[in-house]
């Protein structure tokens, strides 16, 4: 015990070590290692010992993406299409200046 007083984490070499991985023998931190099968190992020996492959990206996480990309600049346009629809709808006396002047809501368009 006295060798893991003075360790560091093999990962973080700033942390201090607070386990020991029962398969390869390293230091590790502790958000480094886990609990499996009542000892702690790390995680890459956790994959080999479980045989757990690494997950793949899907496939289709590219058109995903680039449909996101084109749902968000349509969302965008529908905006500033109604901004502008908004806009041009402000009758144009507004544009004249006359609003501040008496009468100008009285009269109609």
């Amino acid at each position: 015990m006295a060798d893991l007083s003075h360790a560091r984490c093999y990962n973080h070499g700033r942390r201090e070590a607070v386990a020991r991985c029962m398969e390869c023998g390293r230091f590790f931190c502790r958000e480094c290692v886990t609990e499996h099968d009542g000892r702690l190992v790390c995680a890459s020996c956790l994959a080999r010992v479980t045989g757990a492959k690494p997950v793949k990206r899907r496939r289709l996480a590219v058109i995903s993406r680039a449909a996101q990309l084109a749902l968000g600049a349509l969302v965008l346009w529908l905006f500033f299409y109604a901004l502008g629809f908004g806009l041009l709808a402000i009758p144009s006396k507004y544009h004249a200046g006359d609003v501040w002047k008496p009468g100008f809501w009285d009269e109609g368009p």
